[in-house]
Order: C-alpha cells, then sequence, then structure tokens
C-alpha cells in the first residue's frame, strides 16, 4: 500500500503546482496591468503639466495645474533698471503748431542766479516748447428736427414735413460708429457702453439701442466685406487658422484668413475642409500657410508652407513624453537642424541678433538644401518607431517634407503660421469678453466687424473714421469705400 500513498502524494503536489501556477500567471497578469496603469498616469501627468511652449494653448491657459512657463531671464543680470547705454530714447513727440489750440508764452522777468531785471532785448535762440494735451468740456452735440404740418387750402389735408433721407434713428453717423468701435476695437460689452456714453459723453441711451447700433454698423460694411472675401482666391499667399466659438450654446468655429493687405473671419459650424472650399474655391493656387490639421491636408493647394511652430511645440511636447531613449534622440536631433535652419532664416532676414553676415535667397536654397535632407533622412530612420508622437512627427518629415520648406524659395512666405495666430487672438479675446454670440445675424456681425477692425489696423487706418465714413454713406445710399488695397510692386 505504500506505492498508493506516494501516488496520492504526486497527484496532490501535481495539483498544488498547477495551482501555484495559475496563482503566478495572475499575478503576472496584474503586475503587468498595474505597470500599463503606471505609464498611463505617467503620460496623464506629463500632459497635465505641459503649458503653451509644447502645446497650442494659450499662455494664459499655464495655470497652477501645469508646468510654469520659463519667464524672463533665467539668470539674474548685471544691467541696471531702465534704459541701457547707448540705447535711443523714446518721448512723446510734439504735434504741428497748426494743431495747437492756444499758445500761452512765458518769459522769465529776474536771473534766477543773480536777480538782475531781464527784458525782451535779452532773449537768446528758440523757446522751448512743453505741450499740454487736455479734454475740453465734453458735450453732445444734439440736433432737433421740428416737422411742421401745413394743410392744403385747395383739398384740405394735412401734410408733415419729412425727415431727410440720411437721418436715421436718434443717433448720427459718428455715435453710432463709436457704439460699433468700443464694442468690436476696445472689447467693450455692451452694459460698459451703455454706462461709459451716459457718464462721460452724457448721453443717455439704451442696451437696445447699442445693439441696434451695432447692427446698422454691420449692414453698413457689408460690401466691403464681400468685396474682401471674393479678393481671398486670387491672393499668392495666405495663411488660415481656426479656434472654437459659441452661438447660443451650439458649438462654432471661428475661421481667419491672412492676406498681405487684409484679414478676413468667417464664423462656420464645421472645422472641415468644406470651409476652406466654400471660403476659396474647390482649389487654391496659391501658397496656403497652415498647422497640420487634416482638414488643411483634404483641401487641394497649389502649395502649402506647414507651420514651424506648431511642428517645434509639437517636438517639445513628444521629448517630454518620451520613455525611451529612441524617442528621445529623434526629438533631440530634429530640434538642432530646426535651430540650424532658423539661424539661417534670421541670417536671410536681416535680423540683427542673428550670427553670421546677411545671405542672399540663393544662398538661404543652398544652405537649407542639406538641413531638408537631413530632416527627411531622420523621418524615414523612425518611420516605424514604437512612440506614436515619434512615428507621427517622422511620417510628417518623411512624406509631407517639402511642404515645410516652402518659405525658402517662394517670396512673401514665412516659416510660421503666427500672423495667423496673431489675428485669432483678437477674436478669441473678443469672444472670451462677449461669451460668443446669440443668432446667426450676430455671426455675420462678428464676421464683418473683425474684418473692417483688424484690416483697417493693417492698412493703418483709423477705424472710427472709416466705420463712420461708411455709416454715413449706407444711410446716404452710397457706395461705400472699398478696403482692399493691392500691393504695390517694388
Amino acid at each position: 500500500m505504500p506505492g498508493g500513498r506516494d501516488a496520492q502524494e504526486i497527484d496532490r503536489l501535481r495539483r498544488e503546482n498547477e495551482r501555484l501556477r495559475e496563482q503566478l500567471a495572475e499575478q503576472a497578469k496584474q503586475l503587468a496591468e498595474q505597470a500599463k496603469q503606471i505609464v498611463d498616469l505617467q503620460r496623464q501627468l506629463a500632459l497635465r503639466q505641459q503649458n503653451s511652449t509644447t502645446t497650442s494653448k494659450p499662455p494664459s491657459s499655464d495655470g497652477l495645474a501645469g508646468k510654469q512657463r520659463m519667464r524672463g531671464r533665467r539668470q539674474k543680470s548685471w544691467r541696471k533698471r531702465g534704459g541701457q547705454p547707448g540705447h535711443l530714447g523714446h518721448w512723446r513727440s510734439l504735434v504741428p503748431a497748426n494743431r495747437v489750440n492756444q499758445i500761452v508764452n512765458l518769459r522769465p522777468k529776474r536771473c534766477r542766479h543773480c536777480q538782475h531785471g531781464l527784458h525782451q532785448r535779452d532773449e537768446r535762440g528758440e523757446p522751448r516748447r512743453h505741450q499740454v494735451t487736455e479734454l475740453p468740456p465734453i458735450d453732445a452735440h444734439i440736433t432737433e428736427y421740428r416737422c411742421y404740418q401745413r394743410r392744403c387750402p385747395a383739398c384740405g389735408q394735412t401734410t408733415q414735413a419729412a425727415l431727410p433721407d440720411d437721418i436715421v434713428g436718434q443717433f448720427g453717423p459718428q455715435l453710432t460708429a463709436l457704439i460699433a468701435y468700443l464694442t468690436v476695437v476696445c472689447r467693450m460689452p455692451r452694459l460698459v457702453v451703455q454706462r461709459f456714453l451716459e457718464g462721460a459723453l452724457q448721453i443717455p441711451i439704451s442696451l437696445g439701442s447699442t445693439q441696434a447700433a451695432w447692427e446698422e454698423a454691420s449692414a453698413a460694411v457689408a460690401a466691403p466685406y464681400v468685396q474682401l472675401a471674393a479678393a481671398l482666391p486670387q491672393e499668392a499667399v495666405l495663411n488660415a487658422d481656426e479656434t472654437g466659438h459659441c452661438t447660443n450654446g451650439d458649438k462654432r468655429w471661428l475661421w481667419t484668413f491672412v492676406a498681405r493687405t487684409f484679414v478676413l473671419y468667417r464664423i462656420a459650424a464645421s472645422r472641415g475642409s468644406d470651409v476652406l472650399k466654400t471660403v476659396l474655391g474647390e482649389t487654391f493656387a496659391g501658397v496656403l500657410g497652415s498647422d497640420r490639421l487634416p482638414s488643411y491636408l483634404k483641401y487641394v493647394a497649389g502649395q502649402r508652407q506647414f507651420c514651424w511652430a506648431h511642428f517645434t511645440r509639437n517636438l517639445l511636447s513628444a521629448f517630454d513624453l518620451a520613455t525611451t531613449p529612441s524617442a528621445k534622440r529623434f526629438c533631440r536631433e530634429a530640434l538642432v537642424l530646426q535651430r540650424r535652419l532658423f539661424r539661417l532664416w534670421y541670417r536671410f532676414r536681416g535680423d540683427p541678433t542673428a550670427r553670421g553676415a546677411p545671405i542672399t535667397r540663393q544662398e538661404l536654397i543652398a544652405k537649407v538644401l542639406p538641413i531638408e535632407k537631413a530632416f527627411f533622412r531622420l523621418g524615414e530612420r523612425y518611420l516605424d518607431a514604437a512612440n506614436a508622437d515619434v512615428g507621427n512627427l517622422a511620417w510628417a518629415l518623411f512624406v509631407q517634407n517639402e511642404h515645410f520648406f516652402t518659405f525658402v524659395h517662394v517670396e512673401g512666405v514665412e516659416p510660421t503660421n503666427n500672423v495667423a495666430e496673431r489675428a485669432l487672438r483678437t477674436a478669441v479675446q473678443w469672444r472670451k469678453i462677449m461669451f460668443g454670440t446669440r443668432s446667426e445675424n450676430g455671426e455675420r456681425a462678428v464676421e464683418r466687424l473683425l474684418t473692417i477692425a483688424r484690416t483697417c489696423q493693417l492698412l493703418e487706418l483709423n477705424a472710427l473714421v472709416y466705420l463712420t465714413a461708411a455709416i454715413a454713406a449706407h444711410r446716404r445710399h452710397q457706395t461705400v469705400s472699398s478696403l482692399l488695397r493691392r500691393p504695390q510692386t517694388p
């Protein structure tokens, strides 16, 4: 019977072994899941700590939750505060003499050293001019129209005098334009505009009247907006960008298109390439500068210029999130090449802080060519990278290589999309203050007035003066002057 006990013991040990193996397998599975959770949590933490230098988030979003962006100097400077030796001073320039309303002549009567009497014959040289600017007492100019009635002796009917055709509502063109200017350019909410007009200008006005002035200004600049929109497809170079918008709680997208002499805004329900087709046509023959959003990649353009600022932030983000030496090596090599590229660009642009002598366009092309090839080879090496971020960036450098270097060959093309981002920043500030729009008419008004304000700034025109003239012409049913300016060829 001892053999029977041995068989039972062996069977028991076999079952125990199986049980332990199952436990080990379960524990190994748990460890693998925990390791994956740790990696995911580490990535989430790294993403949480990113700031505006490694993402497309604005600097205002660098709150306490994220890693603070480096501001100012990293080391304390030995220089004193204020202007440095050799720095050209800046001061308020004197206005021309024909703009001066009053002149007060001040002449010394006694010498401040010995108290001897001084006379006009003792004057030497030109007087020192000191100007003080002050606002006159502000009082609204009110015109009262008295429409008399007369009875006809022939038929006995009464006829009342009609208002002139250009008299619309209770506010003149300049006040109407000022309300729109304060709202769109100064980004003042309507309630603040109402209080400003009542407190500073002594003009009682309702919130509804400020809205009516906004809508009339929008109607006045409708024709110039259409002219600018029609000119977009003919532009040689365009930069485009988009951001979120809200209309009565519904999601919208606010697009901006920046040409050389004007800026145009468009609010759409989509972020897709259909908006580009609507604004620019089925195809665009010029150079389209943008980020690498799929909407731009699907759209047919003659040439593209991808934004290096976006791509650099993508590299910095991938470097922060990388967990392998290979991924970090890719990011470091790409950033080194990027710095070499922009040093050449700054030399070509004539930046006084750039190292090296200025170079011509042909020299720029020749010096950038090896860097372009190095980027191509770098992308090819890392196409199959295990890191998804690195693989995506490598694919862009390999497949879309030519779209990163259009600025090297084509005049008027910038390597970044900063002009569109700056134009979009104005619209974002307006949106955050006004909390979006409430209707489709409100969307059209925002498009038009933001376009007019930003284009006037680009053309160095006074937006208030232009809005006043546009509203006056609109009331007289006359043509509003165009903002379309063809750039002069050098």
